[in-house]
């Protein structure tokens, strides 16, 4: 995905590097893969605000996207690749032999025109679905399952890939991008290839608007707050966080403290992401 400075006609204008949507082919979404949408602003089922600095942006529709690739032995044409507001990604549209139309992930280097397979037997191409067994030890791939048919978990979000490492049994070894290694089973399935609109990371909006155009509140730091609206607060004049480690809104340690839980699935990790 190239992506295009403008011409600094205002000071948010002047720092922003966007992208270019080149790669797009279609405008309007496919209507019959659209769902609705309600926005929750942060707030779980009973209304309590669980995630900070979300609310407003415009309105999205949901797109349904298959990350199950269950249609097997099935061969399929991509007619459009579009953009998703829900996602980093672009999504692909395409058209299987029957007459049934899907979202997939656009994987880098999948064109209009092309075709793409799923199940046994399918080439190791880009955007070709296979299960990990199948697939060869030192191949890129996306769309990963952790549980047979329940669908793609790992890898979905813009440049994201994991590389296949070892075929141990039942068991496929991955090298996941956050570093760690983990065994998957290797009834599950995956798709080749990188997931698309790689410069994503390199995007710079410019300006707060463009933010809160995707439904992001302003953030405001702790320090700059009263003692009873965040641990760090108070003082005179500017001061440190007076306490030892920083803390989150509510008072647990933030910054370093490790937070993760103890899981049934932590036996298939062969090494976690910040071993050396």
């Amino acid at each position: 995905m190239p992506l295009r400075k403008p011409k600094p006609t205002s000071p948010g204008r002047r720092g922003a590097t966007l992208p270019d949507f080149s790669e797009l082919t279609k405008g309007k979404p496919e209507r019959s893969l659209l769902a609705p949408l309600r926005k929750r602003a942060g707030r779980n089922n009973s209304g309590r605000l669980t995630v900070r600095h979300r609310g407003g942006g415009h309105k999205r529709r949901y797109r349904v996207i298959d990350f199950t690739r269950d249609k097997a032995n099935s061969t399929a044409r991509v007619v459009a690749v579009e953009y998703d507001p829900n996602r980093s990604a672009r999504i692909a549209l395409v058209v299987y032999h029957d007459g049934t139309k899907r979202y997939i992930l656009a994987p880098e280097g999948v064109r209009v025109g092309q075709t793409i397979l799923n199940g046994e037997g399918a080439p190791v191409l880009p955007g070709n679905a296979l299960k990990l067994k199948d697939i060869p030890t030192g191949t890129y791939v996306h769309n990963v399952e952790l549980t047979p048919g329940r669908g793609g978990q790992l890898a979905r979000s813009a440049g994201a890939v994991v590389q296949v490492m070892a075929q141990e049994g039942d068991y496929t070894l991955l090298r996941l991008p956050s570093g760690e290694s983990r065994r998957v089973l290797g009834e599950c399935t995956a798709t080749v290839g990188q997931v698309g609109n790689v410069d994503h990371k390199n995007v710079k909006l410019g300006k707060a608007g463009a933010k809160a155009h995707r439904g992001r509140r302003p953030e405001v730091r702790g320090l700059a707050m009263s003692p009873r609206d965040h641990p760090h607060g108070g003082g005179e004049g500017r001061s440190g966080i007076g306490m030892p480690g920083p803390k989150t809104p509510s008072g647990a340690p933030a910054l370093g403290h490790r937070t993760r839980k103890r899981k049934p699935s932590d036996k298939y990790i062969a090494r976690r992401r910040y071993e050396r």
